[in-house]
């Protein structure tokens, strides 16, 4: 019996670090996300330099976004993610917009709204969030967002906060 072949589905990544040499950090996890089996990179934004969100008292961050294909189903895909967040260094302390030395989330995953105790996508949080908008609109400027509206919509309202994309 022939297995199906599971169709690829286009999912939205936010990268994000602010510890131990964060673009490093970033570019690191890029490779590791387009070494899963079963992913494969569509795009990837420019690196963004951006003022920490929660605590004042933390360095600021690098921010980028990417674009992949995948064959993972959604919650295989968050436990992947996790694990490159955790080789990576990453601790879960509990305190929420902490500094990390990798922060992995899944944006959008295809059409899909998913609502479950360890996910929701699209991401709650990316409508006011200039370091996902800018760099989602560099490699998606046309994507519409399901229950958000159009990306280019939600980035003519956000301010850019300090936003500045790095050379």
């Amino acid at each position: 019996m022939v297995n199906p072949i599971t169709p690829a589905i286009t999912a939205y990544l936010g990268l994000g670090s602010n510890l131990a040499s964060p673009v490093e950090q970033i570019k690191s996890a890029r490779f590791a996300i387009a070494a899963i089996e079963g992913v494969k990179e569509l795009a990837f934004s420019s690196l963004y330099h951006s003022l920490p969100m929660g605590p004042k008292d933390q360095p600021d961050y690098v921010n980028a976004v990417m674009a992949i294909a995948t064959e993972l189903s959604v919650l295989d895909l968050l436990h992947k993610l996790q694990a490159i967040e955790a080789a990576h260094g990453r601790t879960r302390t509990g305190e929420r917009w902490g500094a990390r030395t990798l922060d992995l989330d899944i944006l959008m995953y295809g059409d899909q709204s998913i609502d479950l105790p360890e996910l929701t996508v699209p991401h709650p949080g990316i409508v006011d969030r200039s370091f996902v908008l800018y760099p989602w609109h560099e490699i998606a400027p046309e994507l519409s967002i399901p229950g958000r509206g159009s990306l280019a919509d939600l980035l003519a309202a956000c301010p850019l906060a300090g936003l500045k994309k790095l050379d």
